[in-house]
């Protein structure tokens, strides 16, 4: 039997990426465009939007900007309308957006708790389900979710965060044994810490980054752009025997 290596071009696939007007969505977004696929860029900040809508039409690329909050059900279903409307298909879902508030444990209140789970759990779930559902007509897709080392390890004066991306480890897992069915691979990509914006509270701290480059064998942070590899891999047609799986992009964080 013939067999050929797949490989990682993604020319007529369209995407969305949500978060994907900064940091490791926006890196993202470029890699996959780069790739060759079509966008759909999804976030709050119109500026920052309007930014990377820019980068990815001088590449040559279509995209659709979408000003959308994934923590609102109402704005998540006109999202995959628009997107369905625009360019009469979805076949890639990178669920990047994300948020962190760090305070130890005793500190936490319900609204900080509410914030985080619902952007990080909530949210991601919900735009994976309205997607998933016209992926399985189309007995395709493939669903990448952006989590971190903190679903697999715990960091103090994170236990919010940690708690959110470890759910979201677990619900890969079983969204790919629910889907395979359909042809949908579903995974993660899991990042140590990495130069975003995001990160900035930690970074900032040099005893803190001191710490963590002397944690990675690679002793470096993590740049976007090794994320989007990881990202442009499982949305490619080189990765279409992976399902269910939690790809770590750490430095070697978590050989030690």
């Amino acid at each position: 039997m013939k067999s050929e290596l797949k490989d990682f071009r993604l020319d007529g696939k369209v995407a969305i990426v949500t978060g994907g007007n900064r940091g490791i969505g926006r890196a993202c977004a470029l890699a996959l465009a780069r790739a060759g696929a079509k966008l759909a860029i999804v976030g709050r900040d119109v500026a920052k939007l309007e930014e990377t809508t820019k980068e990815i039409s001088e590449l040559g690329r279509r995209v659709l900007s979408i000003r959308a909050d994934i923590t609102n059900l109402r704005d998540i279903e006109e999202m995959v309308k628009k997107v369905l409307s625009f360019f009469g298909q979805i076949d890639i879902l990178v669920n990047n957006a994300g948020m962190v508030i760090q305070e130890v444990a005793l500190d936490v209140t319900e609204k900080s708790w509410d914030a985080t789970m619902n952007v990080n759990l909530k949210g991601l779930f919900f735009c994976t389900q309205k997607v998933a559902s016209y992926m399985i007509t189309q007995k395709r897709g493939k669903i990448i979710n952006i989590s971190s080392i903190l679903g697999q390890v715990g960091l103090p004066e994170h236990a919010v965060y940690c708690a959110s991306k470890g759910g979201v480890e677990l619900l890969t897992k079983v969204l790919a044994l629910e889907w395979g069915k359909y042809y949908i691979n579903v995974n993660a990509v899991s990042p140590s810490f990495t130069r975003t914006e995001m990160a900035t509270h930690v970074l900032e701290n040099k005893a803190k980054l001191k710490s963590i480059l002397n944690r990675t064998p690679l002793y470096r942070l993590g740049e976007p752009v090794d994320i989007a590899a990881a990202v442009v891999y499982l949305a490619s047609p080189a990765s279409d025997y992976v399902t269910g799986h939690v790809l770590l992009v750490d430095g070697g964080w978590t050989a030690q």
